[in-house]
């Protein structure tokens, strides 16, 4: 049982290694889908004045199902069009890493959205620490840039709780600019030094 565990965690390592730069090319046009989206939903929510707790907490919790709808969509079809399985052994790995974080994320969103509305302000802080918590996790099977990009939605969340005044009044264009900006300006970074690789 141990033999066939330690071999089965090689393999899993190995294509893991393998696969890096698969990876980063799956990642660019995932990361500019969510970006895109992450930047019009912020614009639709300031527009329409999306500023009241419950009705926050709703609406950018309905923005992570659609973005992780598209980056579903996204892995499938390019896992498609490589002829590979999509719920692989290291996609399971990556997905029981994003998890536990994105887990609490969602709890928290919950409770903004029911019990604690008067405490949505406090959401976007906490999610960029988590989401940032669940890129660092999966960094360790994903190219180095992912864990720093991580860092950055750490740090980003530490700021805005220590700095910001308990108002929701800019948290829409905070989701826009870090979960929305952020994502767009990886995905073209990821896209171009994929592109410079390819040509070299």
């Amino acid at each position: 049982m141990q033999t066939n565990w330690a071999s089965e965690n090689l393999q899993v390592i190995r294509t893991l290694m393998e696969r890096s730069a698969v990876y980063r090319r799956a990642l660019a046009p995932v990361m500019g889908a969510i970006g895109v989206t992450g930047l019009a939903a912020a614009v639709l929510a300031t527009l329409v004045g999306l500023d009241k707790g419950g009705t926050f907490a709703g609406y950018w919790m309905a923005v992570a199902i659609i973005c992780l709808a598209e980056a579903f969509l996204l892995v499938r079809r390019q896992a498609l069009k490589d002829n590979e399985p999509f719920w692989s052994p290291p996609t399971r790995r990556v997905a029981q890493a994003l998890w536990p974080a994105l887990f609490c994320g969602m709890a928290a969103g919950l409770a903004c959205l029911g019990l604690h509305p008067n405490g949505a302000w406090l959401l976007p802080p906490v999610w960029m620490a988590l989401y940032g918590c669940a890129l660092h996790a999966a960094g360790y099977f994903m190219p180095r840039g992912f864990k720093l990009f991580g860092w950055g939605f750490i740090l980003a969340g530490c700021a805005w709780t220590l700095a910001a005044p308990p108002v929701l009044a800019n948290a829409n264009w905070a989701m826009g600019v870090f979960f929305g900006g952020a994502h767009a300006a990886y995905g073209l970074y990821l896209f171009f030094t994929e592109k410079r690789g390819n040509a070299t």
